[in-house]
């Protein structure tokens, strides 16, 4: 009776631990797919209308590259929240640096929404657009890595690269969220969407964040960061000891980042405003076309995590990233047809192999970094890439362009070393955690 008892209690904490887990990993994916969203509807805004609207002053050209520099500066500002946020997460716990970051994206982003025009109140506007932009930057800055561990550090024993994939499931499932929204508003007159239909996805943020936080409030905080708190081994000055302890697996990080951030503003950004702009695609028909690559990333990236388990990660990345090298001038072409078809197959047979390494990021920076500065580390490391690669990737890309006169090789080119790059150092990344199931 005794030994039937102790199973049975045993059996009921396994199971309350699992709930738990899943629990976590819901809400780490509910709110990042809130967050990304807020800062996804930005890209798709800055490159269908906010030129126009915040910069009317410059010619087309400029006034697209300087909606690009805005949007760079959001990824510039998310360093700034990876550090604060990094921090605090590390001292003070995971859950409540997410419920703060994600107060920050909802009210920045509802905030955009109801901002005047250049027309209505000259260089204040774009002043305006640009604070909010950062704070965008800052919130999403410090949510990505908090997200990640609160799924990873709950997850059962071994699942930690799954559990981990939840949180990035929140960026294609903000996507389609986001394009979805835009796609159905261009359905109105130029005028009408210039006027007020490109504000309302974010006002609709509002609605979006109280749903979120709703969720969120109910998870416990991460089981790691209690314990290391109970036994009094929580890092007095997190960045530092990254920094002094661990410079090498932080620069690596960034590297390893590279292709998985910035294929997403290729795409949804950059190729968006070339197809549109220069290719003669309908705005609609464009983001219908983004909004298929969006659905399929979403389906197709868990299965980098699958794959990974069954064949070991550093196959899987060695695979998936040889292929996407070898597909991204494949999708350059297609996209060049100005067929809407041939366009979306291109754009969405890239966009399957970069999701599901992508699918497999958050795991491998987080067991590169030990529990105590782990916040800190991957938060660094993804935001430095972001703001140093992945958020200048419109803004290269449009240079590359127009300094080639109009020849779209260089960017191929660019985008084709951003893939070595990132395969190259996750390998090594890989290597230095020296995990038995990665061998």
């Amino acid at each position: 009776m005794d030994a039937t008892t102790s199973q049975s209690a045993r059996s009921a904490v396994h199971e309350g631990d699992s709930r738990t887990a899943r629990r976590a990993g819901l809400a780490s994916f509910i709110g990042t797919t809130i967050e990304w969203y807020d800062f996804y509807i930005y890209s798709t805004a800055s490159a269908l209308v906010l030129g126009k609207l915040f910069f009317p002053a410059t010619s087309s050209g400029t006034g697209m590259l300087a909606s690009f520099g805005t949007l760079w500066l959001g990824f510039l500002a998310r360093p700034i929240g990876g550090i604060v946020f990094g921090h605090l997460g590390d001292r003070i716990g995971r859950k409540k640096t997410l419920v703060t970051t994600l107060l920050m994206m909802g009210v920045a982003t509802t905030l955009i929404g109801l901002l005047p025009t250049y027309g209505s109140v000259g260089m204040l506007a774009p002043v305006l657009l640009i604070v909010l932009r950062m704070v965008q930057g800052v919130a999403v800055g410090g949510e990505w890595g908090g997200a990640v561990l609160i799924a990873s550090e709950h997850a059962p024993k071994g699942r930690g690269l799954s559990f981990g994939a939840f949180a990035q499931q929140g960026s294609p499932a903000g996507s389609i969220l986001a394009t979805l929204s835009f796609a159905l508003l261009t359905q109105l007159p130029d005028a009408s969407f210039d006027a007020w239909g490109w504000r309302l996805p974010f006002v609709f943020s509002a609605l979006l964040v109280i749903v979120g936080l709703v969720i969120r409030l109910r998870v416990a905080e991460s089981p790691e960061f209690t314990r290391l708190r109970t036994k009094r081994e929580v890092a007095r000055v997190p960045l530092g000891e990254v920094l002094r302890r661990h410079p090498g697996t932080l620069v690596l990080g960034v590297l390893a980042s590279s292709i998985g951030i910035a294929a997403t503003y290729f795409i949804t950004t950059f190729i968006l405003s070339w197809a549109t702009g220069d290719l003669g695609f309908d705005r609609s028909t464009m983001l219908n076309v983004l909004l298929v690559y969006s659905v399929v990333q979403f389906l197709a990236q868990p299965l980098g995590v699958v794959l990974a388990e069954r064949f070991g990660t550093a196959r899987t990345v060695g695979t998936l990233l040889t292929l996407n090298f070898l597909l991204v001038p494949v999708m350059y072409a297609l996209v060049a047809t100005e067929n809407a078809v041939a366009a979306g197959f291109g754009i969405s047979l890239l966009g399957v192999t970069g999701a599901m390494n992508y699918a497999i990021l958050a795991g491998l920076l987080a067991q590169a970094f030990p529990a105590r500065v782990r916040y800190t580390g991957i938060s660094l490391s993804y935001q430095l890439c972001s703001a140093l690669i992945g958020g200048t990737a419109p803004l290269v890309g449009e240079w590359l362009f127009t300094s080639s006169g109009g020849s779209i090789v260089p960017v191929a080119v660019y985008q084709m070393a951003l893939v070595v790059v990132s395969l190259v150092c996750s390998l090594v990344v890989l290597a230095r955690s020296a995990r038995p199931a990665d061998a």
